[in-house]
Formats: structure tokens, sequence, C-alpha cells
């Protein structure tokens, strides 16, 4: 099944998202489009008072903060695919997301509805941070 797409669309779907993990962000190769991440320590234990080995472990939690694409290219479909790379980097490393930024909230999740298993709920121990 072909897709049809705009001329915006193509040229946004041919510019590569990269993970900056010193930087804490996925970005685009310029740099100028950008989405910054926290990550944050998620007890997998909600008993704190258990014997033996070790305690419990934490599991990490991506706390999407801020997404950025300037005005010179808005429009094309940037944002979304910023969000598409974390929450799919999220997924392979087998963490959670806090979506903190208000268009992850407000505008991606409402629009990509699969994402929402990877979502800290409030029946999840809160999150400190790494």
């Amino acid at each position: 099944m072909a897709e049809q797409r705009g001329a915006g669309e193509r040229e946004a779907a041919a510019e590569e998202i990269l993970w900056r993990e010193e930087a804490r962000r996925f970005e685009t190769p310029d740099g100028e489009a950008y989405l910054q991440y926290r990550l944050l320590a998620q007890p997998r234990s909600s008993s704190s008072s258990c014997g033996g080995g070790g305690g419990a472990t934490a599991a990490a939690v991506m706390d999407l903060v801020h997404t950025y694409v300037p005005g010179s290219k808005r429009g094309r479909g940037l944002a979304a695919r910023l969000c598409d790379a974390a929450f799919a980097h999220a997924r392979r490393r087998g963490m959670l997301v806090l979506p903190t930024c208000s268009y992850i909230s407000e505008t991606y999740l409402p629009r990509n509805p699969a994402w929402n298993e990877l979502v800290l709920t409030d029946k999840e121990p809160k999150p400190s941070s790494m």
C-alpha cells in the first residue's frame, strides 16, 4: 500500500533523528529541533521493607520535559518524529515515560494512543531523580 505525502512531509521523513545520550536529548542532525529528557529512578517494589538479597531494583523512567522545533521547521511533523524516536527508545529499553512536556501530553499522545502503554500511571510508585 503506497503512502501519499506532501513535499514537507517527504522532507521531514528524510531528516534523521539522532539520540544524543550525553546531552539527554533526541534531535535533528543540525541540533535545531530537539526533545529534551531526564532519567528518573522508578522503584520496582512497592514494599519498602523487603528482607533478603539486595533490595528493590530500579527501572528507568524517561521524563520527556521539552520539545522544541524552530519556526522555520514547523509544519513538517518533526515534533511527532522526535516523540516517535523517544517512545521507541523507551520501549526498546523497557522504560516507562513521564510526559511532562505539554506538546506530548496534550497533542502527541491523544494522536498516538498506542504509546499510552508506556506512560507512567498514578498506580506506579513516584520516581526520583537519577
